[in-house]
């Protein structure tokens, strides 16, 4: 073997080495993933942003202030700091990385109540029977708690909450962009199908001054919609109406939203949602729907939406779809999509517009 073969082979060798140790690394940290959440949760729990605020403070004030022993403290803190939550500017001293502000009520973009809720046990246990879903198809949240997810949170308030709250959290993002994203100018009204606090909605109404809304929610996902409503000035335009929107929905707006309902459902109670806004849409209108849109091949940069398919399977019975399977479930309620636009700055979600098919009679 030549000097340039014996180089070619060292190589190989170097290249194969490297891909398998960064393949051990990669499932490793996977393994670790429910560790990395737990993390999450003790920090938010413990109020480890809010405690350490403009820092840097010591982990000895930390624990004080928090009401633990400085030595767990400590190794909390540290464990934060290699997540790229915390940086350690000193021994035993910490501060927030902009990341971390994240985990703090008081931060405009703040993730506390999504951490909460989807570290919750009501959403992890089912988790544990990912298997069984997998092998049987059922939902592992009834089969755990004997009663349905949504059931399960209309019993527990202070769970509902938090996800109600997680909920409008994850909703800031999509809520600044879609105002721009569809000209809703060319229409009068609006319903949020599904809408919670208001939030989408109120975005909405705010950067369209001609448009009156409607948030159609259960009573407990209407909580805080008034609250939401009276801070943007929308107590005249906006009306808040408690139902179920399986049985029916406000009928003659020109547009019916839902944001993140579908994913929750099998294709037959999302047809049946939309069937309703079919009916109520009068000529011209339109039906937009916001969620994650799969690719037709996938990549590893759609993990989390794929995570989340799973999380609808093992909680709710939901799925997240492909623009076919939009197309198919929007089918069955005689609607026709007529585009898919992402929305890069509201990542992974897209916009799916949608209008009546005409019904014979």
């Amino acid at each position: 073997m030549n000097a340039e073969a014996r180089a070619a082979q060292t190589a190989a060798a170097q290249t194969a080495a490297a891909q398998a140790a960064a393949g051990r690394e990669l499932v490793v940290r996977l393994a670790f993933g429910s560790m990395a959440a737990y993390t999450l949760r003790a920090a938010v729990r413990l109020e480890v942003v809010e405690l350490i605020g403009d820092g840097p403070r010591t982990a000895a004030e930390l624990a004080a202030g928090a009401g633990t022993a400085r030595g767990p403290m400590t190794r909390l803190l540290r464990a934060l700091t290699a997540l790229g939550l915390l940086t350690e500017d000193a021994p035993d001293t910490f501060s927030v990385t902009p990341a971390g502000t994240l985990l703090g009520p008081g931060h405009p973009d703040s993730l506390t109540s999504f951490v909460r809720m989807f570290t919750d046990p009501a959403i992890v246990r089912a988790w544990e029977h990912l298997e069984n879903s997998v092998r049987t198809g059922e939902i592992a949240f009834d089969s755990v708690f004997g009663t349905d997810f949504f059931s399960h949170l209309a019993r527990h308030p202070e769970l509902s909450a938090d996800f109600n709250a997680a909920m409008s959290q994850v909703t800031s993002e999509t809520a600044a962009v879609l105002p721009r994203a569809f000209d809703f100018s060319r229409f009068t009204s609006v319903t949020d199908i599904g809408g919670g606090d208001g939030t989408l909605l109120a975005a909405v109404l705010d950067a369209h001054p001609g448009l009156a809304g409607t948030v159609l929610d259960t009573a407990d996902g209407l909580a805080e919609a008034a609250r939401t409503l009276a801070q943007h000035g929308l107590e005249d335009r906006c009306s808040l109406v408690a139902g179920d929107f399986f049985r029916s929905v406000p009928q003659g707006s020109d547009v019916y939203l839902l944001k993140s309902i579908l994913h929750d459902l099998t294709d037959t109670r999302a047809a049946t949602i939309l069937r309703h806004c079919r009916q109520g849409l009068p000529p011209g209108g339109r039906v937009l729907i916001v969620e994650p849109v799969l690719p037709e091949a996938v990549g590893t940069e759609d993990a989390g939406t794929y995570l989340s398919d799973l999380n609808m399977m093992v909680n709710v019975g939901g799925r997240e779809r492909t623009r076919a399977d939009f197309e198919e479930v929007c089918r069955r309620a005689d609607l026709r999509v007529t585009s898919v636009t992402p929305l890069p700055d509201a990542a992974p979600y897209s916009l799916i517009e949608a209008v009546a098919v005409a019904v014979a009679d």
